[in-house]
Formats: structure tokens, sequence, C-alpha cells
């Protein structure tokens, strides 16, 4: 929610951005190679690294950081921190003008942004096929990262999705965990109105300005905005029908809380106003937050779609992966740290899962000591272990070009058919050629 707050914002940069044409200059002799160099030829060598949050991404790098200068102490790494939208505007100004000067070498992308950098910028971005190979990830990961057979990005968080619960309150209303056991949103509406009744309290929070919720149902069907080939799917998609009548349900059955800001989504549930949170795991270090809340919750897979046959139990929102700028200056040692850390380094990833609760898509993690640990604030229920299963069962899509651009104009669609009444057909299709039109289809 958060993120999709910034994004919204960023979206006009993006798009507009994105239709200057790409420059494949070069002003280094790294350019147009692959592969990485020992710790001699990286001597004396300086590498910068943009990312966001100082919190979650910045500790990560720095952690990485000195992992890697343990073994090249002679390499000196930048670590800057700067918002997601600054480095979406610099990254668009920049390239587009064909200029790397003042560029990072090594770039934080959110996932859904990827597509089109890499799609205006093809000669921009290093190839890393040398370092990595896309099984070494959760498949629904790489995807977004992969051109022609050739993957550009190290994938970083995961931002699995999950429903986070208070189990006390679901107690209350005469349910178990085992209740909440692949759950259907069905099912998730039939215990949320038994908590409000017995107990008083909504189950969840909903966002009329944000539609992350459909979103998640979407990708937990194999589904998207749009489809396989980048096209608008909006009129003809079952699945994103189905997502709509599912929100509706959830308006209607009278067991939400309106929010309106991320301060206000926090403090429903750390002020103990909803029964449960439904979205990126990304959201544990928040709950967290309330400490006299410890014991309390517990985390179950994310529901799937009962009238939707490929919806499954397990979606994604959010999460982001590492880039090489080919053409800044430092290509090949840019590659070699991201081959030596977040490329395959598990004892990192088991490092950052305790100190930014990091649910990594590297598959090695998942085999890590603080994996399998118990969480006293979760009821001693190993949610690492969990979420690490949820994220190798997320299915995976074509995030397209467009998303926020995209979500964007939804908006205005999804709250026609749910607070209105529209016909949820006859909205889709006139969106449809509103949506074509935004994004010149």
């Amino acid at each position: 929610m958060k993120r999709k707050i910034l994004a919204l914002i960023l979206a006009v940069v993006m798009v507009v951005g994105m239709t200057a044409c790409s420059s494949n200059k070069t002003n280094t002799k790294d350019s147009g190679k692959t592969g990485t160099t020992d710790t001699k030829e990286t001597s004396n060598k300086k590498i910068t690294i943009w990312a966001w949050d100082e919190s979650f991404n910045i500790v990560a790098a720095n952690e990485a950081k000195a992992l890697y200068q343990k073994d090249h102490p002679d390499v000196q790494v930048d670590v800057v921190t700067m918002a997601q939208d600054d480095i979406v505007a610099k990254l668009n100004t920049s390239l587009s003008s064909g200029s790397t000067e003042g560029l990072p070498d090594i770039v934080l992308v959110e996932d859904y942004k990827i597509q089109g950098y890499l799609t205006a910028y093809p000669d921009q971005f290093y190839d890393l096929s040398s370092i990595a190979k896309p099984s070494d990830f959760a498949s629904y990961k790489t995807g977004v990262s992969v051109v022609d057979g050739k993957l550009y990005g190290i994938p970083f968080d995961s931002g699995v999705a999950a429903t986070f619960y208070r189990k006390d309150l679901i107690e209350k209303a005469g349910y178990t965990t085992k209740d909440m056991e692949n759950l259907t949103w069905e099912k998730y509406i039939e215990i949320g109105k038994a908590v409000k009744a017995k107990t008083g309290v909504d189950m969840c929070t909903l966002d009329p300005s944000d539609v992350g919720q459909i979103r998640m149902m979407l990708q937990s069907a194999g589904s998207w905005y749009t489809d396989a080939n980048g096209k608008v799917d909006i009129a003809n998609n079952q699945a994103l029908k189905d997502a709509i009548k599912v929100y509706k349900q959830l308006v209607d059955a009278g067991i939400t809380k309106q929010v309106s800001d991320w301060d206000q989504f926090v403090g429903a549930f750390n002020n103990g106003d909803v029964a449960s949170v439904v979205t990126g795991c990304w959201i544990a270090p928040s709950i967290k937050k309330a400490a006299d809340q410890s014991g309390k919750w517990a985390v179950a897979a994310f529901p799937k779609m009962a009238a939707n046959d490929k919806s499954v139990n397990a979606s994604s929102i959010g999460g982001a992966g590492w880039y090489v700028l080919k053409n800044v200056g430092n290509a090949e040692t840019a590659a070699d740290f991201l081959k030596n850390t977040f490329a395959s380094n598990a004892d990192l990833m088991n490092t950052l899962a305790d100190k930014i609760t990091l649910v990594s898509t590297l598959n090695a993690a998942a085999n890590q000591p603080n994996y399998t640990k118990a969480s006293d604030f979760f009821s001693g229920q190993k949610i690492f272990g969990d979420l690490a299963k949820w994220t190798g069962e997320v299915p995976s899509v074509n995030y397209g070009l467009n998303t926020y651009a995209i979500e964007d104009i939804m908006t205005e669609a999804v709250q026609a058919i749910v607070t209105n009444g529209a016909n949820i057909d006859s909205t889709l299709k006139d969106f449809q050629v509103q949506i074509e039109a935004a994004v010149q289809q």
C-alpha cells in the first residue's frame, strides 16, 4: 500500500521517460562485456549503489558491502539512499538523453517498473546471465528481468502475500487456525462476519484509492491487467471480473474499515481495530511494532478465489531487484559484487532475515537457520518457512509496462462498479478503450 501511494505519483514520470529513444552511448571499457572479474582485476575500483528505504533496502546493501569488502578490500562501495521517485526521475532523464554521467553502477528497481526500462533502454543494462540463472530464484520473480533468454536483474525481496491475522479474535468468533488454512475469499468473508458479530472488530482495512487487493487476486489466478504479450486486457479478463466481485462482496459484508493513507492503515491493526491484514510479507515488521500483541498473531496463506479455478493460495505485491547499468564505468565490478552477494550468498540472506525480516527470493535461503526459527510474536509459528514456501507457489505473470498507470484509471472503474452499482461488463469494456488510449496501445 505504501509503495502504491508513492508509485501513483511516479507513474507519469515513468510513462514520459519511456517515450524517449534509448541510447547506446558507451563511455567505459567494461561496456558490452559479460562475466565477472577476480579480486586482482576488481582492485582499486569504485561502484555506487542506489536504493531507497533506510530501514530495509539500504540495510541490505550495506550488509552486502561489508561482506564483499572482506575479500575485495580495494573496492570502494558507496551506498546512496535516494527516494524511489528521485531514482525514477534521474534514470529517465539521464537514459533518455543518452547520458550516464552521475548514474550509479547498481540500482534497485521495483518489479512493476523494470520492463519499462528494459524495453525503452535495452542497451543500458548489463547482461548478468554469467553470474546467476533464473532457476536460482523463485520462478515468479525472474520473468520480469529475463529478455531474449538473458538475465538482466538479480531478484531481491519477495512480496509474497499472506493473511496475517489475530488468532485470539478468530478464536473468539468460534474458528481455529485450521479454519484459516486453504482459505477462499468466501470463507474469509464468512469468518469476518463472525468476528464482527462476536467482537465488534472489522476483518480488514480497505482504501478506495488503492486496488492492491485486486492486483493480488489477479496474480493468484495467473492473470494481470495485460496479457502474456503485454497488451491491455480489461474487458474480457475473467480473473479481473472475479476479483472485482470479491472486492464488492468484502465491502457489502460490512466487515472492512476504510483508511486513506499508510499511517491509518498501520494504525488500524496496531490499535486492534481490524482482525487481519492481507498483503505482502513486508508488513510483518509494522505488525510487530505493537509489542503488546505478541503471541496473538498468526499467518495463513493468501485466500484464493473459489469462482476461478485458476486461482491458488499464493500471490505477491511489491518487491524489487538489483540491476547493473552497463555504460556507467564499472559494470564488471558491479556484476562481481552482485555475484558474491545477492545472487548467491545464502548466509547474507539469513542475516537479513533477522535484521530486516527479509523473505528472500533466493531459493537457497529457505534452508538457512533463521528461516526455520519459530516466532514468539506469531504464536510460535515458523513464518519464514511458510512465507518461503508460498513464495515458490506464486504464479508468474507479465506485469507489462504500465501497471501503475493502468491502476490509476482502474480505480475509477472499480468504484463505479462497487459503490455505484455500474454493470461490470459494460464498465470494463468502456475502460478497456480508455486505458488503451492512455498507454497508447
